[in-house]
């Protein structure tokens, strides 16, 4: 009992719903393909205020669109199209492809275009 009032006493402080909380978990790795640096983290908090667990940000590799993309694709690797389409509520953006991989431990990957755009968000935490 006292874990869960010290998780509801850390979700309230940060504002953030707890991945889960509003339906099924989703776990999603946020891949920068802008060559704008921080992007990727923008989107993982998006993801975070949407519910969806962001596991892992970073930059895309180089073999992704030549490094710099100019739509965000949202790969979904476990589930189906809804999974993609919740991320791309969350983060107003994105063209979803099911490319199912099983030896993923992950619900999506999502490689940031140049049309991911986000205004009026805090850049700290």
């Amino acid at each position: 009992m006292a874990g869960a009032a010290c998780r509801g006493d850390r979700n309230a402080a940060s504002g953030l719903p707890i991945p889960g909380e509003n339906g099924a978990r989703v776990t999603v790795e946020m891949l920068n393909a802008t060559g704008k640096p921080g992007l990727a983290k923008v989107g993982t908090r998006l993801l975070r205020r949407a519910s969806i667990d962001g596991v892992a940000f970073g930059n895309a590799p180089d073999s992704v669109g030549g490094g710099t993309l100019d739509s965000t694709r949202i790969v979904v690797r476990r589930g189906g199209v809804a999974v993609g389409n919740r991320i791309r509520r969350a983060l107003g953006v994105g063209r979803v492809v099911v490319q199912l991989d099983s030896g993923r431990l992950l619900d999506a990957s999502v490689f940031l275009g140049v049309d991911f755009a986000p205004t009026g968000l805090e850049f700290h935490p």
